[in-house]
Parts: C-alpha cells; sequence; structure tokens
C-alpha cells in the first residue's frame, strides 16, 4: 500500500519511527515532512497528507502532532479526507471498516512507539467492510461534506 505520512515538530521522531516501520511492513511510504523539530505549523502538515491522499498519491495517510487533536481538525476540512484521531487498536481498525477512514492521526506526545506502530499495523491491513449500514452512513458523512 502507498503510504503518505507527515508530522509537525511535535511528531518527527515518531514519524521517523514509523517511516522505518512502514517500511519494513513492506508498503510504500511517501515522507512530507517535517524534517527537524524546528517548530513548524500543523496544518501544512495535514494539507499535505490529505492532498496525497486525494490525488491519489497515498492510498491511506499518517500524521502525527503532539495530541492528534489539532492535526486531526485540519485534516478533515479537507473534502474527501476522512481523518481519526486513534490512540487504540480497535478504532484504528474499526475507523477504517466502518467508516473508510482514510488518514489515521496520531499524538506523539500522547503515545508512544510501540502503540504507534500497532495502531498502523491495524490501519493499514483493515479494510472497509462495504456492508450497506456502513455505506449508507458514509454517503450521510460525505452529503454533510458537500454541504459545507
Amino acid at each position: 500500500m502507498r503510504i503518505a505520512i507527515a508530522s509537525d515538530h511535535a511528531g518527527f521522531k515518531l514519524k521517523q519511527d514509523l517511516v522505518k516501520y512502514l517500511g519494513e511492513l513492506g508498503h510504500t511510504v511517501t515522507d512530507l515532512g517535517t524534517n527537524s523539530e524546528a517548530p513548524v505549523d500543523y496544518p501544512d502538515y495535514a494539507a499535505a497528507v490529505g492532498d496525497a491522499v486525494r490525488g491519489g498519491t497515498g492510498e491511506r495517510g499518517v500524521l502525527i502532532c503532539g495530541s492528534g487533536v489539532g492535526a486531526s481538525v485540519a485534516a478533515n476540512k479537507l473534502n474527501g479526507i476522512r481523518a481519526g484521531l486513534c490512540h487504540d487498536t480497535y478504532s484504528a481498525h474499526q475507523g477504517v471498516e466502518h467508516d473508510d477512514m482514510n488518514v489515521l492521526v496520531l499524538g506523539a506526545r500522547v503515545i508512544g512507539p510501540a502503540l504507534a506502530q500497532e495502531l498502523v499495523a491495524a490501519f493499514v491491513h483493515a479494510t472497509f467492510s462495504g456492508e450497506e449500514r456502513h455505506v449508507r452512513r458514509l454517503n450521510k458523512v460525505k452529503a454533510l461534506e458537500e454541504r459545507g
């Protein structure tokens, strides 16, 4: 799977770990920055991941900031992006299976690298169920997005 990944300065170290880990799992990873711990603005990196997913460069995205909240809010402003802040494995796979989540958001100051690896593995190995009830709900989400 093609994975687009980015972080702000607070998520830089965790992002570096996850780039390596996702590569070890056999995924093609596009690192969209940041490239240091120098302060940057998380919306810029949310846009980079969102644009990659929307444009097809990444089939899914991983986004990391300090708490995950700001990056999640920013990513969800982009049409077609369904970003979920997950700090447990159930939500990381269920968000894909039921809600067709296409961006996983993590808080680097909330979780450690071992849990982050479990979360991205659950996320990338999950598939949307396509069940009628999930499709119906997803269509309602898309209608909300169109409404603006």
